[in-house]
C-alpha cells in the first residue's frame, strides 16, 4: 500500500503534491500501528523498505512511502473521534448548537475540549463529500455489536494516542480511522493518526477561542478557504511557499511524535 505525496482537502485532490508527505504518513502510520496493537490488531505486515520485506519493494522507488499489509474486507464507515470542537464540528455547532446532529452544551468556543470524546462516524463516499451518519444508520450497516465495537475501539485508540501526544507537546484534537474484517476479526486498516487524518495542535500555543497552531493539513485548508474556493473540483494549485511550509509541518509532526528523523 503506497502513500503518495498528493494531498486532498474537503474531499478534493489538489493539483500538486507535498514533498516527502507520503514517507511521513507511511512511517507515522507504522509507528502508531505498533503503539496501539495492544488495543486492536491492524493490517501492517512491515514497511516496504524494512529488512524483512522483499528487496523489490525497496528498489522500485516507493519503498520509503509504502507498507506491506494484509488485505481486509473494508467497512465503509469513517470512524471519526473528536476530543475538541473544531473544523466542521465547530461550523455545525455555530449554526445549530449540535455536533453530528447531537445537542451540545451552550457556550462552547472554538477549540474547547469535550467532557468526553465524541464518536461521529461518516459515510465513506467514493465520489463527492462524506456525510454524517446517525447511530441508527451505523447499526443498520454493520449490526449493533460491530457498531458498538467500532465506537469503543476508536475512542480507546484516540485516548491512548492523545495521552502519548500530550507528553510530547502536541494536542490530538480529532482523528479518523478505518476498519475492516480479516478472517472474521475486526482490524485497523488504511492510515492511522497522521497529519492527513488528524488534527495535531501545538500544546504550547493551545488556547480555546481561536484557530489553533497546528502540524497538519489544516494549514492547507485555511489557505484554500482564504482564496474563496467553493470546495468543488477543480481545486486551485498550491503556491510553492504553501507547499514547502506544509512539508515542514508534516516533518515536524513526525519527528516530535516518533522521536526519529524523517
Amino acid at each position: 500500500m503506497v502513500a503518495t505525496d498528493r494531498i486532498s482537502a474537503f474531499d478534493v485532490v489538489l493539483p500538486n503534491g507535498i514533498p516527502d508527505k507520503g514517507a511521513a504518513l507511511n512511517r507515522m502510520s507504522s509507528f502508531w500501528f505498533g503503539l496501539t496493537d495492544h488495543i486492536v490488531p491492524n493490517h501492517l505486515v512491515s514497511l516496504a523498505d524494512a529488512p524483512v520485506a522483499h528487496p523489490t519493494y525497496a528498489e522500485d522507488g516507493v519503498g520509503r512511502q509504502a507498507m506491506i499489509v494484509k488485505k481486509a474486507e473494508r467497512i465503509d464507515i469513517e470512524c471519526i473521534v473528536r476530543g475538541y470542537i473544531t473544523g466542521s464540528a465547530w461550523g455545525e455547532y455555530r449554526r445549530q448548537g449540535t455536533v453530528s446532529g447531537k445537542a451540545m452544551p451552550t457556550g462552547l468556543v472554538e477549540g474547547d475540549r469535550f467532557p468526553e470524546p465524541l464518536f461521529t462516524p461518516t459515510t465513506k463516499a467514493e465520489e463527492g463529500h462524506d456525510e454524517n451518519m446517525t447511530d441508527a444508520e451505523v447499526v443498520e450497516m454493520v449490526g449493533p455489536e460491530t457498531a458498538q465495537r467500532l465506537a469503543d475501539i476508536s475512542t480507546a485508540v484516540y485516548l491512548h494516542a492523545h495521552d502519548y501526544a500530550k507528553d510530547r507537546g502536541i494536542v490530538l484534537a480529532d482523528t479518523k480511522m478505518e476498519f475492516g474484517f480479516l478472517n472474521g476479526e475486526l482490524i485497523l486498516i488504511d492510515e492511522l493518526l497522521t497529519p492527513d487524518s488528524s488534527r495535531f495542535w501545538d500544546a504550547e500555543g493551545y488556547s480555546p477561542g481561536k484557530s489553533q497552531p497546528s502540524y497538519d493539513k489544516q494549514f492547507v485548508r485555511d489557505w484554500l478557504t482564504a482564496q474563496g474556493w467553493n470546495q468543488e473540483p477543480p481545486a486551485p494549485e498550491l503556491p510553492d511557499d504553501i507547499v514547502q511550509q506544509t512539508a515542514e509541518l508534516y516533518r515536524q509532526a513526525y519527528e516530535r511524535l516518533t522521536g526519529d528523523a524523517l
